[in-house]
C-alpha cells in the first residue's frame, strides 16, 4: 500500500510540474469614459499572475506596448495605462475645440491573447484598431515574444540563428505564396518593398501553426491589400530557429 501511495505521489508530482510550465493569466480590461461624444476605449489583455521575473517582464512589456498604441503625441509622457487613456481622451477633446464641425470621436480597441506557449517560449498576440480621424481607422497585429527560462523579452533577431539564411528561406516561401517569379523583381507583381529587395517584417511571432510573419497595411502593399501574412510550419524551419518547439 505504501509503495502504491509513493507511485501515485510521483505521478501527481510529475503532472503538476508539467502544468507549472505554463504561466497563469487573468484577463484585465481597461476602458475610457462612456458618453455619446467621448473617445471609445476598450482594451483587454492577459495579465501574468505571480512574482517570478518572467511575469513582471511580460506585464511591463504589455503596459509599454499599450501606452505606445495610445500615444498620439511625442510629447506625451504617460507611464501608466490609465494615464495614457486619459491623455488619449484629452487629445480628442482638444482637437474638437479647434475643429468642432469635423471632429469624430477617436477610438481604440485592443485584444490580447496567448498565441503560443511552451517551456521556453511565450508569445502574446495583440490585435488593435485605432482611429484618430481621417477616412478610416487602422488595424494592426503585434506579437510580443518572451524567453521564459531567462525571463526576458525577445527582439525579432533573437528568434533565429542566422538572419541572412533565415531571410532567404522565408523569401522563397513568400514568392511561392504570392506567385512572384523566382529571381524576378520582388515588386514585379505590385508589392512595394522600399529597398527593392525582400526583407522580413518586424512583426514575427510563434503560433500553434508555426512562425507567422505579419506585414502591416502599407508596409509592403497598399491599404486596400490589407496586411500580408505568411505562416511557415516549425518542421520547415528547424535549422533556422533559435527556439524550436518541434524539437521538444
Amino acid at each position: 500500500m505504501k509503495t502504491r501511495s509513493i507511485c501515485f505521489f510521483l505521478v501527481f508530482l510529475a503532472f503538476s510540474c508539467l502544468k507549472d510550465d505554463a504561466l497563469t493569466f487573468e484577463a484585465i480590461t481597461y476602458s475610457g469614459d462612456t458618453c455619446a461624444d467621448c473617445t471609445k476605449v476598450k482594451i483587454t489583455i492577459p495579465k501574468a499572475l505571480g512574482d517570478a521575473k518572467i511575469n513582471k517582464v511580460v506585464n511591463n512589456a504589455l503596459k509599454e506596448e499599450l501606452i505606445y498604441v495610445l500615444n498620439f503625441n511625442d510629447e506625451q509622457d504617460a507611464v501608466e495605462i490609465e494615464t495614457a487613456i486619459r491623455l488619449f481622451g484629452k487629445g480628442y477633446t482638444d482637437l474638437k475645440q479647434l475643429y468642432a464641425e469635423e471632429a469624430t470621436p477617436w477610438e481604440v480597441k485592443v485584444n490580447g491573447s496567448v498565441s503560443f506557449e511552451d517551456k521556453e517560449i511565450l508569445t502574446i498576440k495583440l490585435d488593435s484598431y485605432l482611429f484618430t480621424g481621417g477616412a478610416h481607422g487602422y488595424n494592426t497585429t503585434h506579437y510580443l515574444n518572451f524567453d521564459k527560462l531567462n525571463g526576458i523579452e525577445l527582439n525579432t533577431e533573437d528568434l533565429f540563428k542566422n538572419t541572412s539564411d533565415f531571410e532567404k528561406y522565408v523569401e522563397t516561401k513568400f514568392r511561392l505564396q504570392e506567385d512572384i517569379p523566382e529571381g524576378g523583381d520582388i515588386n514585379s507583381t505590385g508589392f512595394m518593398f522600399e529597398t527593392g529587395s525582400f526583407y522580413l517584417p518586424q512583426n514575427i511571432g510563434y503560433t500553434k501553426e508555426g512562425i507567422q510573419f505579419f506585414y502591416e497595411q502599407y508596409e509592403i502593399a497598399s491599404y486596400a491589400d490589407g496586411p500580408i501574412i505568411i505562416t511557415i510550419p516549425y518542421s520547415e524551419l528547424n535549422k533556422y530557429l533559435a527556439f524550436n518547439p518541434s524539437q521538444k
